[in-house]
C-alpha cells in the first residue's frame, strides 16, 4: 500500500466515526494521546474534548451516516483534507437548538495531520468517552490498529446552521 493509500485510509476510518455507532476502541486507536483539536468550539483542544464533541453530536443525531465526499492528501506534509457529509434525524438539543425531529444535513470540511506509521496526527479547520480499554500493547497495538500511524491534530469547519433553524446559509464551527 502506498503512503497515499495509507493516509486516505486513515482518513476514511476516521470519518467513519461519525456514524453511529460509534467505535470506541478504533476512535482512542486513531488519535494520538497528545491530539490537538484547533477547532473546539469552545470545548477542551484534547483529545477528550473531541471525544465529548462526538458523543453529544451522535445523542443529538441518534442514527446519523456520514460519508466521504473527496480527499486530498499531502504525503510529504502528512496531512489529509477531507470533504463530508452526514445525514441524520435531530432528536435531542444540539448547539443551542432542537431537537427539530427533522432530517438534516451536516457537511464539512476537515484537515487532519498524521504521525507515525500513516495515520493523522493534527485537525485544523480549513479555510482559515473516547476511553475504550487499551490491549497489553498500549501505544503500539493502538497504532496497529490505526495503520501505523495517529492523528495528533484537528481543524475543521462544519454547515450545520441554516438546518438546525439559524440564518439560510448560516454556518457553524464545529467539530
Amino acid at each position: 500500500m502506498t503512503e497515499r493509500e495509507k493516509l486516505s485510509e486513515i482518513a476514511r476510518r476516521w470519518i467513519s466515526l461519525w456514524s453511529v455507532p460509534v467505535d470506541w476502541a478504533l476512535f482512542d486507536a486513531l488519535h494520538a494521546d497528545d491530539f490537538e483539536d484547533c477547532s473546539s468550539a469552545g470545548r477542551p483542544a484534547t483529545k477528550e474534548g473531541f471525544a465529548r464533541g462526538l458523543r453529544e453530536l451522535t445523542r443529538a443525531f441518534p442514527d446519523l451516516r456520514t460519508v466521504v465526499e473527496d480527499l486530498v492528501v499531502d504525503t510529504e506534509r502528512r496531512l489529509v483534507a477531507v470533504r463530508w457529509s452526514a445525514t441524520g434525524t435531530n432528536r435531542a438539543p444540539y448547539l443551542g437548538t432542537g431537537p427539530t425531529h427533522r432530517p438534516t444535513r451536516i457537511t464539512g470540511i476537515e484537515i487532519i495531520e498524521v504521525r507515525g506509521g500513516g495515520a493523522p496526527a493534527e485537525k485544523m479547520p480549513a479555510g482559515g468517552e473516547a476511553s475504550a480499554a487499551k490491549t497489553a500493547g498500549g501505544e503500539a497495538s493502538a497504532a496497529k490498529t490505526a495503520g501505523g500511524g495517529r492523528i495528533v491534530r484537528r481543524w475543521g469547519e462544519w454547515d450545520i446552521g441554516c438546518h438546525l433553524g439559524a440564518a439560510p446559509g448560516g454556518k457553524e464551527e464545529h467539530a
